[in-house]
């Protein structure tokens, strides 16, 4: 008789956990992402389409004119970001930003050493404050790829999609 009661009791908080789990109409969906989307650098409001990159861990930015500095003892680095804006203007913007680490890349071009800085970046409705190393990509069809640890912020990536999303961040 008590293992029956039990066996039932267990069998209700079993159910009750099983039901609990299960998704409700409140509980929203992750957002999903195309692989190619529209952003904004900010600040500038840079208008910028990225690449999602599931194969790098950093995102990367395309700066141009790289110029490392001191500044109160610390290593910074300042550099150009030039893009077109939706008009295909030229838009070029300047940034200083304190260095957070030196990365070294090795890959099938060799070894690369790059800046990694702190940069914020409007995807959707959202700014993502975000590790990027720099590098000029002029060579490059996309000026930033969006690396791992960014798109965990952002929710799921749907290869076959592309521009599912505006950047509406506040300016």
């Amino acid at each position: 008789m008590v293992y029956r009661a039990f066996l039932i009791a267990f069998m209700m908080v079993f159910t009750s956990m099983v039901n609990a789990a299960e998704p409700t109409s409140s509980v929203s969906s992750p957002k999903v992402f195309g692989w190619i989307e529209k952003a904004l650098l900010l600040p500038g409001n840079l208008p910028l389409n990225v690449k999602m990159d599931t194969g790098a861990l950093t995102s990367s930015l395309d700066a141009r004119d790289l110029e490392h500095f001191s500044k109160n003892g610390q290593d910074w680095v300042r550099f150009v970001v030039d893009v077109q804006d939706d008009n295909n203007q030229p838009r070029s913007m300047t940034y200083e930003r304190a260095v957070l680490r030196n990365v070294t890349l090795r890959g099938a071009g060799g070894v690369d050493h790059r800046p990694a800085v702190l940069m914020q970046i409007c995807i959707g409705n959202q700014v993502y404050e975000e590790q990027f190393t720099l590098r000029d990509r002029a060579d490059m069809k996309y000026p930033v790829l969006i690396g791992r640890r960014t798109i965990e912020h952002l929710g799921l990536i749907d290869v076959k999609q592309q521009f599912t999303t505006e950047p509406t961040c506040p300016k």
